[in-house]
């Protein structure tokens, strides 16, 4: 959150508005008007400003960045057009261009510039030369501004702003209820001796002058002003500039006599006071004060253009440029060592925070772990090393002969050596795939056939010995049968106990049989 502070010094009154940014809003907190006493060395305006700023502050009230404006009789506003291929170079060249638009010397003034969004040529955007809105003033001028300033309120202005160009950054926040957003208006602030012409395009300052004409010499000088003003707007018209669809008044003299009428008439436009700010309003600032809001439009200005991206022009350039010292950080080393303190508790709280889901996401693998381990491998832990180990155990194989301790021949052979002398056995088919033997044959009766298999189930390498079917032969006496088992010998299940190289293997159907 950021407290912004503008000053609009007048030369009988002082203008002072304070804005508070906090996050894409904007809240205008107070707006406070004090004449500036005549005393007999002359007008305090140092006591008016300092007055002002504690009353829009508040006792012992400071703000983050302050802003003062210069009276736009003590500076140069022109729109320069340079080639485009100057902006690489723009602020060596640009002093050589004003240098003949100038009544005093380049090197005794500092100046700034924005590029006019909308070109006023008529030419196209290959061809379109950069146009650029230029303020110049005298560096000692500027200097005495802010002496002024500083002296008064005990802060150092941050920017310093140029005539009516700070009403820019009101008018971006102002929804125009008569026109577009891309429109074109004209904005007069009427002061006391002098008054400010801005005409905005969509928004963006493309023309500011300021005429020698104020609320002073009402009413005598009314058609000199409305003279002026239609002037400034011929002139702009006169550089290719759209015709203004709208006017609007702001500064003192909006509010003195029927001067909207007045204007309108003259000038042939619509003439309307200028609408307030879309911005929130802080309890300071009561209905009264609100209805009054255009007197205070360039002080809302100065303070707005303290913001992320102003509209306005800065003459704190150059020699002036401004600088924050050791005391600007001193003042914000509570806050900064607060947010330090914020991001230290943020990061230790993100930490447990992982740290503490770290292991709650620990405890539930191990609780999975160990019921898998259970069904699965018999044994249950929470340790992955004894569950390698025990996996280990279970996929371990005797890999000293890669293969099988019985195969098809050997089920050949076994079968042909375990039917009884007395059965005669004819073998139709024998079938082995993947450790299963099907033997399709013929014997003289059911209980032959069930010799048969009780004699192979004996055998160390054949399980699950079954008479699946047994049907009549065709025109016979005999009985076909259909004998299942598993050809598998226990050393090749997996886990199972590796063999011994120095001791002989287990029988095998082939051994007893006289071997492979």
């Amino acid at each position: 959150m950021a407290i912004w502070l503008g000053i609009d010094l007048g030369p009988t009154t002082v203008r002072v508005a304070v804005v508070r940014s906090a996050y894409r809003k904007l809240t205008l907190d107070a707006v406070v008007q004090l004449p500036v006493a005549q005393g007999d060395a002359g007008p305090d305006v140092a006591g008016a400003v300092h007055a002002a700023t504690e009353l829009a502050l508040g006792a012992g009230g400071v703000p983050d960045a302050l802003a003062v404006g210069i009276d736009g009789a003590r500076a140069t506003v022109r729109r320069v057009t340079l080639p485009a291929g100057a902006l690489k170079q723009i602020a060596e060249v640009l002093p050589f261009e004003l240098e003949a638009h100038v009544p005093f010397e380049m090197s005794e003034s500092v100046f700034d510039y924005r590029a006019v969004a909308a070109p006023l040529s008529g030419e196209s955007d290959e061809t379109a030369a950069l146009e650029l809105l230029v303020a110049v003033a005298r560096t000692s001028e500027v200097q005495a501004r802010i002496t002024s300033v500083r002296e008064a309120t005990g802060l150092e202005p941050e920017r310093v702003g140029v005539g009516a160009l700070p009403l820019a950054n009101v008018a971006a926040l102002v929804a125009y209820p008569e026109t577009g957003h891309t429109t074109t208006v004209v904005i007069v602030d009427i002061g006391v001796r002098t008054t400010d012409v801005l005409i905005l395009a969509g928004h963006e300052p493309v023309f500011a002058r300021t005429i020698s004409q104020g609320t002073e010499t009402l009413p005598g000088s009314a058609q000199a002003l409305g003279r002026e003003v239609r002037v400034s707007i011929a002139a702009f018209r006169a550089a290719g500039g759209a015709a203004p669809e709208q006017v609007y008044l702001c500064g003192s003299g909006a509010f003195a006599g029927d001067a909207l009428s007045f204007l309108g008439a003259e000038l042939d436009l619509p003439c309307s006071l200028l609408p307030p700010p879309a911005m929130d309003l802080g309890p300071n600032i009561t209905p009264a004060s609100v209805a009054s809001l255009p007197v205070f439009a360039k002080a809302i200005g100065l303070a707005l253009g303290l913001g992320p991206r102003p509209l306005d022009i800065d003459l704190r350039r150059g020699p002036l440029a401004f600088e924050r010292g050791f005391a600007w950080f001193r003042e914000k080393i509570p806050l900064v060592a607060g947010l330090s303190a914020v991001v230290v508790v943020s990061f230790f709280f993100s930490a447990w925070a992982q740290l503490h889901a770290a292991s709650v996401e620990q405890t539930r693998l191990e609780g999975a772990l160990a019921l898998v381990s259970k069904d699965v491998l018999g044994e249950e832990t929470t340790s992955a090393a004894r569950a390698n180990e025990l996996l280990g155990q279970e996929t371990t194989m005797n890999d000293d002969d890669p293969l099988p301790h019985a195969d098809a021949f050997d089920a050949m052979v076994k079968l042909s050596l375990d039917i009884p002398p007395t059965v005669v056995s004819d073998i139709e088919e024998l079938d082995v795939q993947k450790g299963h033997v099907s033997v399709h044959g013929i014997v003289g009766s059911i209980p032959e056939a069930q010799s048969i298999a009780e004699a192979l189930a004996k055998e160390h390498c054949f399980t699950k010995v079954n008479i699946a079917r047994t049907d009549k032969a065709i025109n016979s006496d005999r009985q076909k049968y259909l004998l299942e088992l598993d050809l598998k010998c226990p050393e090749d299940v997996r886990g199972g106990k590796k063999k011994d190289s120095t001791t002989a293997p287990p029988s095998s159907p082939s051994s007893s049989a006289g071997g492979k």
